[in-house]
């Protein structure tokens, strides 16, 4: 059963002027190291990092929570470079017989995520 659908997007340029001006600062209070490193990989990191911005926020929509600390959701890849998210503490404990559903996309100037939450139907066992 979807519990909660969210959605977010997220203009690239705005989002590398505000990370370019506050640098570190930032990126290490949004993102994990893990996070970082896949992204600067890329010749252009911003469009992933704003991806992954927007799928932080998507999870936020579709779960309701709103006191979880951004590095709680990590937007990892699979060896076949599907996104999920990998989710920690508070957010682990409210999700943890969730299933996560995530995609991202960025094109030009805009990066977006959507985020569906399913909640195992209890009742289709009895």
């Amino acid at each position: 059963m979807i519990s909660g659908v969210g959605i977010d997007l997220v203009h690239i340029p705005r989002f590398e002027r505000i990370a370019r001006k506050w640098e570190s600062r930032f990126l290490d209070r949004l993102f994990t190291e893990q996070e970082q490193k896949y992204c600067f990989r890329r010749a252009d990191p911003y469009p992933s990092l704003a991806a992954r911005f927007a799928a932080k926020e998507a999870f936020f929509k579709a779960s309701r929570l709103s006191v979880v600390p951004w590095k709680d959701i990590e937007v990892m890849n699979s060896d076949e470079g599907r996104p999920f998210l990998l989710l920690h503490g508070l957010a682990r404990e409210h999700h943890e017989t969730s299933r996560i559903h995530l995609s991202l996309s960025h094109d030009g100037e805009y990066a977006a995520a959507q985020v569906i939450i399913e909640q195992p139907d209890l009742g289709a066992s009895l």
